[in-house]
């Protein structure tokens, strides 16, 4: 007859071990796995951002923050990890803008988080929507100095947690419960019109704290502000008494079909900002140019000799690098005045009478089209915009070095006609050379930072477009910008489809031209010359020198069939002077030819 032992003697039979099980005893059955009803606070909260469309996340690891970058390894979202923190902040504003979706950027304490701020205000200056999830020193350690301590002790609390400049919303969080507070101001800030850059700072305590599971939000819709119809309609009225001028910014940029078609139903004449071109096709009879750095002459022609009543501007603040303040540029009556933004219209012209708007661009024309019947019969004039600036045709030569203009040349055959890759263009020279000759028909195949202007923002952002897109995405850069920030060694980690077109001067281009037409000494400004491409081999890119203008055709073909990211290294003639006088010109009127605060190198 088969016995059973309880647990008690069957140790005392094997002397508190357990041997053997009596056979024909009926095994226990296992307890059936309960799920858990919690989940780390990271996991809830990565698992949100996926929810929200996050599918990129970039930044540099460190301690502080180790449980966060776990939980996106874990998830979905794909994980970018860069060589230096602006990089990592440049890359997810470009992949913002080409994804349209948010981004974020991942940074430890310390000297992390601070490197990650220039980036994150280039963001913030240009509109994009990217997420900073950073570190934090536990609150035990906190005034004693910790290694690479984030706290009241050691930083500004205001400007890194609190609505500041740089950031839309900043929150440090001391305890789990917090979260979905946090989650409904994130929800609210990704669903509006317009950009949003945020902070949210975690500690190891709160990165570990669990959380209910809940099932993730998803993404809110806004309604985006618009103009009353009586407004539309007052607008409307002065428009079509006198033909007009349109001053299209990178605000409208989601609004190109209606932009086109209000100018070609009125007969208006417009013309771009720098950010703004493609957002018209910039070979239209009626296109006037782009407006400052690098613009056309024929805007200021147009405006100073044919000058318009009102100008309708639509979503551009009109600074500096769109307009140098430049009276001239003016209508004689007033700006009618659209954007997002209710602070925008009347800051860069004070005195002018402004009828601001504030109003979603596309909403609005949308209105204001009712006015304007597809049909009517306007008068249209003008003629397509030369580009090239009279630039003949070039025959295959060996002229060396490589005129700046040629290489816009080809980068207009090759790149912009030629193939769907998204140009960069970094600041300096060459935005400026970019700004001039580049022509572009559609909107969103051009970037440029002109605002916050940093050097390394496209260096280091045309990976991040690239991987975003996984499609090729080309950079103009200056041979100053590859060195401060170009994240090749990430590029070719993650094989991001990047070409870098780097104008080889042997120097700081822009501030050489800049202190030659002050008068200033030009002393410094240079430096020893780079061999860019094995520079790029030796962190497992390509690459291509061109020190020969025959060379360039062959060596753009290499670049674009290149399956990975590639380095161009132009030696470029550091005698032919950018189109950006103006923006000396622009200094010397500031009042004082010595002042070069804010010059982009």
């Amino acid at each position: 007859m088969a016995r059973s032992l309880n647990l008690a003697q069957r140790r005392a039979a094997a002397g508190s071990r357990i041997v053997a099980t009596v056979p024909d005893a009926e095994p226990a059955r296992p307890l059936a796995p309960q799920p858990r009803r919690d989940v780390s606070t990271v996991d809830a909260f990565v698992t949100q951002l996926h929810a929200w469309g996050v599918e990129e996340a970039f930044g540099v690891s460190g301690g502080a923050i180790a449980l966060l970058f776990d939980a996106i390894v874990s998830s979905p979202i794909q994980l970018r990890h860069f060589r230096h923190e602006s990089g990592a902040a440049f890359a997810a504003c470009e992949a913002s803008f080409a994804s349209d979706r948010p981004t974020v950027v991942f940074t430890t304490t310390g000297p992390g988080l601070l490197n990650s701020l220039t980036g994150l205000t280039a963001a913030k200056w240009d509109g994009a929507k990217v997420l900073l999830v950073s570190g934090h020193t536990n609150s035990p350690q906190r005034g004693r100095w910790a290694t690479q301590e984030t706290s009241p002790y050691t930083l500004p609390q205001d400007v890194l947690y609190g609505k500041s400049s740089i950031f839309d919303f900043a929150v440090r969080m001391e305890t789990a419960a917090e979260l979905p507070e946090i989650l409904r101001r994130l929800d609210s800030g990704l669903r509006r019109p317009g950009g949003f850059v945020a902070h949210v700072s975690m500690p190891m305590s709160v990165q570990s704290s669990r959380v209910e599971r809940r099932a993730p939000r998803r993404p809110s819709v806004a309604t985006a502000p618009t103009a009353s119809e009586s407004d539309v309609a007052e607008i409307a009225a002065m428009l079509r008494r006198e033909p007009f001028v349109v001053w299209c910014g990178f605000g409208a940029r989601h609004a190109s079909t209606q932009v086109r078609e209000l100018v070609e139903r009125s007969g208006a004449k417009i013309m771009c900002s720098p950010r703004a071109k493609g957002i018209f096709p910039e070979r239209h009879e009626q296109y006037l140019g782009t407006s400052g750095l690098g613009g056309h002459e024929q805007v200021n022609e147009h405006m100073t000799q044919r000058k318009p009543r009102h100008t309708l501007v639509l979503g551009t603040r009109l600074g500096e690098a769109t307009s140098f303040w430049d009276r001239d540029l003016l209508p004689s009556d007033s700006l009618i005045h659209v954007d997002l933004d209710p602070d925008v219209p009347g800051s860069a012209f004070p005195d002018v009478e402004t009828y601001g708007v504030h109003a979603e661009i596309g909403r609005f024309l949308d209105q204001l089209l009712e006015y304007f019947p597809a049909g009517r019969p306007v008068r249209r004039e003008g003629k397509v915009l030369d580009f090239q600036g009279g630039l003949a045709h070039r025959q295959a030569c060996d002229r060396s070095p490589v005129r700046p203009q040629l290489v816009m040349e080809t980068l207009q055959k090759k790149v912009v006609d030629g193939s769907n890759a998204i140009v960069l263009a970094e600041c300096g020279n060459s935005f400026a050379w970019c700004n001039h000759y580049l022509s572009f028909d559609a909107p969103e195949r051009y970037r440029v930072s002109t605002l916050f202007g940093s050097m390394g923002h496209c260096a280091a952002g045309v990976v991040g477009a690239a991987l975003a897109t996984g499609e090729k995405a080309v950079a103009v850069v200056g041979d100053g910008s590859m060195l401060m920030n170009a994240e090749v060694s990430t590029a070719a980690q993650y094989g991001a489809q990047a070409v870098w077109v780097v104008l080889n001067d042997a120097g700081y281009g822009m501030c050489r031209d800049g202190h030659r037409a002050l008068g200033l000494t030009g002393e410094e400004i240079d430096f020893p010359r780079v061999d860019f491409v094995e520079w790029a081999r030796s962190m497992g890119a390509d690459g291509a020198a061109v020190a020969s203008e025959d060379l360039l055709d062959a060596a753009f073909d290499d670049a674009l069939r290149a399956d990975g990211p590639f380095v161009l290294d132009i030696r470029i003639d550091a005698t032919e002077a950018s189109p950006l006088l103006q923006r000396f010109e622009s200094l010397i009127r500031q009042g004082n030819s010595k002042n070069v605060a804010g010059w982009e190198r």
